[in-house]
C-alpha cells in the first residue's frame, strides 16, 4: 500500500510543481539548443524550456523520503540511492546550464562528464564492498564473487545506465515513458526480494515520470534535459546494483541497451568502413528518417519498454 501511495504522491507533486516551474523557465529563457547534426524537423523545438528534470527528481525524492521516514524504512541503502539520484541530477543540471549559458548544444566535455559520473557511482559500489555484497548473479543460473573487482563492474553498470537513458532522451516523451516502465519493474523486483526501501524509491520515480509526461508528451512543453535523463539512468543503475539484480537491468532497460548499441555500431562502422549502418543514431532517429512520425516511434519504444519490463519481472520471479 505504501508503495502505491508513494507513486501517487510523486505523480501529484510533479504535476503541481510543473506549471510554476515551466513559467519560471520561460521567464528566464532557459531553452534547449538543438544539436545541429540532428533531424531537420527538430529545429522547430529550439528554445523549448529545458532542465525539466528538476520537477521529475525533486518530487520523487520528497515523496520517497516522506514515506520512507513515516514507514520507518529509511535505511543506509535508501539514503545512498537518493543521494546518487540527486547527485546525478546536479551533474546533469550543470551540463544543461553550461549549454544555456554558451547558447550551444555542448556542455561538459565527455571525459569530464564520465569522470564525475564515475565518482558518484563509486559511492554505492564501495558500499556494496563494505557490506560484503560483491557477488554477481548471472540471471539466477550461476553466481560469482568478484571481490575487489566488483566496484569496477558496479561503476560501469551505473555510469552505463546513466548514459544509456541520456542517449534515449531524443524524442518527446521517449525517455520519461520508457523509464516509467523500467522503474515499475525495478520496484516489483525489489518488493519480491523484500527490499521495501528500494521499492518505495522506484515507485516514487515511476510516479514522477508519469507526471512529467503531461509536460513532455508530444508536442513537448518542457524537456527534462540532462538534468533528468542522467539522473534517471544513474538512479536506475544504483537501484539495480544495491538491489543485487545488476544484470537483469539488461532486460529491464532493453530499449536503453538497444539505443546505446546503435550508437556504438554506428561509430565503429563509420570509423572502420566509412559507411553508416543507420540513417542516424541513436536508432530512434533512424526510424524518424525512415518516415515514421515522432509519436509513432515513441509509442513503439514505449511498447518495447513495457514488454521488457514485464518479461524481466516474469523471468526474475
Amino acid at each position: 500500500m505504501l508503495i502505491y501511495v508513494t507513486g501517487v504522491a510523486a505523480l501529484v507533486l510533479t504535476l503541481v510543481s510543473g506549471a510554476p516551474y515551466l513559467k519560471f523557465l520561460k521567464n528566464k529563457y532557459y531553452g534547449q539548443y538543438i544539436r545541429e547534426d540532428g533531424p531537420a524537423s527538430h529545429s522547430a523545438k529550439s528554445g523549448t524550456p529545458t532542465t525539466g528534470g528538476i520537477i521529475l527528481v525533486i518530487p520523487a525524492v520528497i515523496a520517497a523520503l516522506s514515506v520512507l521516514t513515516f514507514s520507518r524504512n529509511l535505511t543506509v541503502t535508501s539514503i545512498i540511492a537518493v543521494f546518487v539520484f540527486l547527485a546525478f541530477m546536479g551533474l546533469g543540471f550543470h551540463d544543461d546550464y553550461l549549454k544555456i549559458a554558451k547558447k550551444h548544444n555542448k556542455g561538459l566535455t565527455a571525459r569530464g562528464k564520465l569522470a564525475f559520473q564515475a565518482v558518484i557511482a563509486l559511492i554505492p559500489a564501495l558500499y556494496m564492498v563494505f557490506t560484503g555484497n560483491t557477488t554477481l548473479s548471472f540471471f539466477g543460473f550461476a553466481q560469482f564473487d568478484f571481490g575487489m573487482i566488483y566496484p569496477l563492474i558496479a561503476v560501469f553498470i551505473i555510469v552505463g545506465s546513466s548514459n544509456a537513458v541520456n542517449l534515449t532522451d531524443g524524442l518527446d516523451g521517449l525517455a520519461a515513458g520508457t523509464s516509467f516502465f523500467a522503474f515499475i519493474a525495478c520496484g516489483i523486483i525489489c518488493y519480491l526480494q523484500a527490499m521495501p526501501d528500494l521499492a518505495i524509491i522506484s515507485a516514487a520515480v515511476a510516479g514522477s515520470c508519469l507526471g512529467f509526461l503531461y509536460y513532455n508528451k508530444n508536442p513537448a512543453k518542457m524537456f527534462m534535459g540532462d538534468t533528468g535523463s542522467i539522473a534517471l539512468g544513474g538512479g536506475l543503475g544504483a537501484i539495480a546494483v544495491m538491489g543485487k539484480f545488476e544484470l537483469w537491468l539488461i532486460i529491464i532497460g532493453m530499449v536503453f541497451v538497444i539505443e546505446t548499441l546503435s550508437v556504438i555500431i554506428q561509430v565503429i562502422s563509420f570509423k572502420s568502413t566509412g559507411k553508416r549502418v543507420f540513417k542516424m543514431s541513436p536508432i530512434h532517429h533512424h526510424f524518424e528518417l525512415s518516415g515514421w512520425s515522432e509519436p509513432g516511434v515513441v509509442y513503439m519504444f514505449w511498447l518495447a519498454g513495457l514488454i521488457s519490463a514485464v518479461l524481466s519481472v516474469i523471468l526474475f520471479y
